[in-house]
C-alpha cells in the first residue's frame, strides 16, 4: 500500500486523496478511547453483529480474541489499522450507510473493552450519498472473513 490512509482506513493516492469514500470512521472521542484501550490491551479489534442484547452497539475486543466468521465482512480500517468487522446478515442492512463510532457515558457490552470505562461505543450513520455509493460499487469487493489477507 503506497498511498496515504486516510483518518477512516481508506487509502487513497500520493496526494492524499482517498480513491473510494469510507464506510466507517471514529468521532475524535472514540479515537482517543480507543488509543488509550490499545496502549492498555495491545492491537484491537471492532465488530459489530446485530445480534440480540448487546448486538446492536459495536463491540471492542483484543484482536484475535473475537472469531472473525468466513461471511463477515471488513468495512474498513480505523484509527491506525483497527478492523472494523460486520456480520453479513447486518451489512446487508447498513450497506447504505457511512457508519460513525462515537463514545457515550453509560454502561455498554459486558464483553467490549471500554465498559469498566463507564463509556461506550455507539454507531451513528447516514446515507452514502449517490456518489458515495456509485464509488464504493466500483470499487473492488469487501473482503471476509473467507478472505486469507483480510
Amino acid at each position: 500500500m503506497d498511498g496515504a490512509t486516510g483518518r477512516d482506513g481508506t487509502e487513497g493516492d500520493a496526494t492524499g486523496r482517498d480513491a473510494a469514500p469510507g464506510r466507517v470512521e471514529l468521532t475524535p472521542a472514540a479515537e482517543d478511547l480507543l488509543r488509550r484501550l490499545a496502549d492498555r490491551h495491545g492491537p484491537l479489534m471492532f465488530h459489530q453483529s446485530g445480534g440480540c442484547c448487546d448486538g446492536s452497539s459495536p463491540m471492542c475486543y483484543p484482536r484475535g480474541e473475537f472469531r472473525v466468521g468466513a461471511s463477515d465482512v471488513l468495512l474498513g480500517r480505523v484509527a491506525g489499522g483497527t478492523p472494523f468487522w460486520m456480520s453479513a446478515d447486518q451489512y446487508a442492512y447498513w450497506k447504505h450507510t457511512h457508519l460513525t463510532v462515537d463514545v457515550v457515558p453509560g454502561r455498554g457490552g459486558g464483553f467490549s473493552l471500554e465498559a469498566p470505562e463507564g463509556v461506550r461505543f455507539l454507531l451513528r450513520s447516514r446515507l452514502l450519498t449517490d456518489e458515495e455509493a456509485r464509488a464504493l460499487e466500483d470499487g473492488p469487493p469487501l473482503p471476509t472473513g473467507a478472505d486469507p489477507d483480510a
